[in-house]
Order: structure tokens, then C-alpha cells, then sequence
């Protein structure tokens, strides 16, 4: 590991969205880019929708190697690109782009992220039955990203059951090995169809800063210990769900892997190099 000097050859790595600046995503690549000696920065950059494309061209007119993009620019920004990959298709929306020498190229690795920490922690994914709570952005593209990757049914539950069912026709419409189903919180037995699946997902923000004390479940009797129980939230990192499946003898799976995940593939896609994610996962942690 050498020091990272900033000289005429660095290309710039953005993060476009607001507000951005609670963000770990510029320490974490940093940190990388510093690890690998890699001739990259990245910088956090505060651009709504009404300056998105303007930030583009601009990324565009300096060459920089892509960027990330997060709220509220995931959707916006799809008309502004050239090219979308097949899950950013699927998904609707992005969050890595690539600058492919003045072609923009649309990524969504938020899924793919969730599924990548799901097999480190030793699930697999194909032929599973899943219960995905929440059907917002992350839930989407968690549920099409299981979709795609070989899941046998997903359960899909919102307040919302409009954004449910679109999601699961999506799925249905597109993925014939896999069967999406909507329903909305509260009008079914949640714990009798924990019964029925493999895997529950928490995709919403209950669990986190603000809602720490809040869970999809009331108490850790609706769970079983055969259920694998994995939560996108990751601050806590041990979420009330969490300590819940803890107590209810469920293996745990938390979010600060998708987190990292999902900036390893974004990484990858600018770089062409493998992250060193169990390096970055103590940066993250504090443990570096």
C-alpha cells in the first residue's frame, strides 16, 4: 500500500445525488484506490435532478472514469445515458455509471450487492422461496436481482401493494424461473407465511436512524430457526430484526455487506480490478 497522490493522470470518480454528505462511499473507494495504488479519487458531489445532466456532461468534458448516483437521481437519470445493463432494465433504475470514452453505461449493483453478501455468508440463492418486506427502491432491485439470479418464489409485502404488484409483474413478466407474488403489510398471517419460505429480507427502513426500535416482526415468535433472516439496514448493524432472529436460534445476515458489495462491483466496472473487500470491511467496521 503506498500513499495516494493526486497528479495529472487521476481520473475522477463522482457520487451525484443529495444530500450526500453522511456518505461512506468516498472512504470507502479511496481507501481502496490507497490500497491497490490505483490512480483514482473519488469525491462526493451534492447534484438534484434539475443539475444531473449538466454534472453528466461535465464528467463527461473532464473524463472521468464514471460515478456513482444515488437519491433522488437513480430514476432520473436513466433518459441521460447511451446504454443499460440488463438488471438496470429490469430494475428501472441506476447507480453506477461508466464513462466508456463519451458513452454512459447504466449499472445497478444495489441487487447484485445483496446477493453477493447472501453467498459470502454461505446462502445460496437458486431455488430459494423468499419473503422480501419492502418493494421501494432497494427492495426492487433486491427482488428482481433474486429474480434473476435463479430464486424459486418471492413474496413480496408493502404498505403500498400498487408498488408490490408492479414489481412482481415485472419479475413475472420477464423471469419464467421464478414466481413473484404482492401483498400488502397487514392483510395476511405473517407468521404463518415465514413457514413457507427460506429467506426473510428486510428491505425497509425500519431498523434504522430513526426506527431503531422497530421491526417488520413484533417479536422473535414469529420466527423459526430454520429461517435465514438478512437485513439491507446497516447502521445499526445489528438491527432489532437481527437481534430478534438471534434470539429465535435464525441464521443472521447483516447489511454492511451489501453496502460494501455493492461498491466492490461499481469498483470493478471503473477500474477492471477486484476491490479488496475484507480489507475495506475493517476500514468500515473501525477495525483499520
Amino acid at each position: 500500500m503506498t500513499t495516494n497522490k493526486i497528479n495529472g493522470r487521476t481520473r475522477l470518480v463522482g457520487l451525484l445525488g443529495t444530500p450526500i454528505k453522511q456518505t461512506k462511499s468516498p472512504h470507502m473507494h479511496n481507501s481502496a484506490f490507497q490500497y491497490l495504488d490505483l490512480d483514482y479519487a473519488y469525491l462526493a458531489f451534492e447534484v438534484g435532478n434539475e443539475a444531473l445532466k449538466q454534472a453528466l456532461d461535465g464528467l463527461k468534458v473532464l473524463n472521468a472514469a464514471g460515478c456513482n448516483v444515488t437519491m433522488p437521481n437513480k430514476q432520473t437519470v436513466l433518459p441521460l445515458l447511451d446504454e443499460l445493463s440488463q438488471e438496470a432494465k429490469l430494475i428501472g433504475s441506476v447507480n453506477t455509471v461508466l464513462n466508456d470514452s463519451g458513452k454512459l453505461i447504466g449499472y445497478n449493483t444495489d441487487g447484485r450487492g445483496f446477493v453477493k453478501n447472501l453467498e459470502e455468508n454461505g446462502v445460496k440463492v437458486k431455488g430459494k422461496k423468499f419473503l422480501v418486506a419492502g418493494a421501494g427502491g432497494a427492495g426492487r432491485a433486491v427482488a428482481i436481482q433474486l429474480a434473476i439470479d435463479g430464486a424459486a418464489e418471492i413474496f413480496l409485502i408493502d404498505v403500498n401493494d400498487d408498488l408490490a404488484k408492479e414489481v412482481c409483474g415485472t419479475i413475472n413478466n420477464n423471469i419464467e424461473t421464478c414466481k413473484a407474488t404482492p401483498a400488502k403489510f397487514g392483510e395476511f398471517d405473517l407468521k404463518e407465511k415465514l413457514k413457507a419460505v427460506d429467506v426473510l429480507v428486510n428491505c425497509t427502513p425500519l431498523g434504522m436512524y430513526p426506527n431503531e426500535d422497530k421491526s417488520i416482526v413484533d417479536s422473535a415468535d414469529m420466527l423459526y430457526p430454520e429461517l435465514i433472516v438478512a437485513d439491507i439496514v446497516y447502521s445499526p448493524l445489528k438491527t432489532k430484526l437481527l437481534s430478534m432472529a438471534e434470539e429465535a436460534g435464525c441464521k443472521t445476515v447483516t447489511g454492511i455487506g451489501m453496502m460494501i458489495w455493492q461498491g466492490a462491483l461499481a469498483f470493478k466496472i471503473w477500474t477492471g480490478v477486484d476491490m479488496p473487500v475484507d480489507y475495506i470491511k475493517d476500514i468500515i467496521l473501525g477495525s483499520k
